[in-house]
């Protein structure tokens, strides 16, 4: 099985190498997909001068910013494997949970599996270690567990990075949203779809807006509304 792993970038520069190289290290069959979203800060100049050094790589560039939506829109459609999951260009996540993810598909137990931050030890960690800024807790909690009763799931994390997705599926799903509002769309339609997210837990280690973190509350207005609009609409 072939993992197409899609990483949406903008002015990471910081990060955008050493994760790359994480994901690089990870001992499974993929392919990396990088969809540069308009950077301004070197990180396009950095993914350029990689492509002529790692062309096993794939690089798409917009030419402006559009949001973390329309980038993964790009880089789903230049993916080639059997799943896809979506990679941040930060290193809030440790690629290395994808082999958590892909065990209950191996397994036959699941088709989509979400890795949660909220699940086993890590989840003392973001409550009692501050992993997790407050308000982003507690727009998470408020979001999945409008989710939970609006779709009739059991989610922990639905707002998590790392969602194991069957090509075919994204293929069947069109999404609209351009910005953060991809989380609650993607969810919504694969729950309207009939199918059931599996979740296992995942290592976190979240950074502030000081360190580049560019959610903010507006967003979790957007996929307030996001949630309640697919509920009843297509």
């Amino acid at each position: 099985m072939k993992l197409s792993v899609v990483m949406p970038v903008y002015n990471e520069r910081e990060t955008i190498e050493n994760i790359v190289e994480k994901v690089k290290e990870v001992d499974i069959d993929k392919e990396i997909i990088l969809v540069d979203d308009g950077s301004i800060d070197g990180t396009r100049e950095f993914l350029t001068k990689i492509l002529v050094e790692a062309p096993d790589l794939k690089v798409v560039f917009h030419d402006k910013n559009e949001g973390k939506g329309a980038a993964l829109r790009t880089g789903f459609m230049h993916a080639s494997g059997d799943y896809v999951i979506v990679q941040d260009a930060d290193l809030e996540y440790d690629p290395q949970d994808f082999h958590k993810l892909l065990k209950p598909v191996i397994e036959g137990k699941a088709k989509v599996v979400y890795g949660s931050r909220f699940m086993g030890k890590r989840k003392r960690d973001i409550y009692n270690k501050g992993s997790m800024h407050f308000l982003h807790l507690l727009a998470n909690k408020t979001l999945t567990f409008l989710t939970n009763v609006l779709y009739g799931a059991k989610l922990t994390d639905m707002e998590t990075c790392y969602k194991l997705i069957p090509k075919n599926l994204v293929e069947s799903i069109t999404i609209t949203s351009n910005r953060f509002n991809f989380e609650p769309e993607i969810t919504a339609k694969i729950l309207k779809k009939g199918y059931k997210i599996v979740e296992v837990p995942i290592s976190y280690a979240g950074r502030d807006v000081h360190e580049g973190k560019k959610i903010g509350w507006k967003d979790g207005i957007v996929a307030l509304w996001t949630l309640i609009k697919y509920r009843f609409v297509d």
